[in-house]
């Protein structure tokens, strides 16, 4: 019996800020993302500069050039993830926070309110253990207040989910919010 979700956050809860700008600002539009595309290889081959790039770029999808500079390289909240974490698990589960992270994601990446829905976390900076080691899972177990084989763990790395697996973990590997919400409505 499912009792806690535990999560990843590099990749899973936060992902890259390019993500959520491209589906907010170019959407379904191939061809503008292709041409966007376009002027970041221009740009990674040196055939076009970095400013100019982000001057062409937002000229194309018609942005201020702050705004593309703000997204590219930065870690954003998956807010449809959190959305669903808050109204549908949230009630009935408890929640758990697990990542190889050098710094407090709650507080540098996540808004107060999307922090406030893990009951417990593990961040490797603060407990010096790294995932895959088996003693990360068992301490966000431990730290949940629930046997190890009670969690389903999340995460965009397979040999983590299947080291959780080994454990008594049930687990998913994320690839996209449809995916894991799809596959978490099954557990519940």
């Amino acid at each position: 019996m499912i009792r806690a979700v535990v999560f990843d956050c590099f990749g899973v809860l936060a992902e890259d800020g390019w993500l959520p700008f491209k589906r907010r600002y170019i959407g379904n539009d191939t061809e503008l993302a292709e041409q966007v595309a376009d002027l970041g290889k221009q740009n990674e081959h040196g055939y076009i500069s970095t400013d100019e790039y982000f001057r062409k770029a937002s000229e194309l999808i018609g942005v201020d050039q702050k705004l593309l500079r703000n997204a590219v390289g930065k870690r954003a909240p998956n807010e449809e993830l959190f959305e669903y974490i808050a109204t549908h698990l949230k009630p009935r589960l408890k929640i758990g926070l697990l990542s190889n992270a050098n710094f407090d994601v709650k507080v540098e990446i996540f808004e107060p309110a999307q922090a406030r829905l893990f009951d417990a976390s593990v961040l490797s900076y603060e407990s010096k253990i790294i995932k895959p080691d088996p003693r990360s899972f068992e301490l966000i177990a431990s730290r949940l207040g629930v046997a190890i084989t009670d969690c389903l763990f999340i995460d965009d790395v397979e040999r983590y989910c299947a080291v959780a697996e080994d454990l008594g973990m049930q687990s998913i590997v994320y690839k996209n919010p449809n995916q894991v919400i799809s596959e978490l409505n099954q557990f519940l």
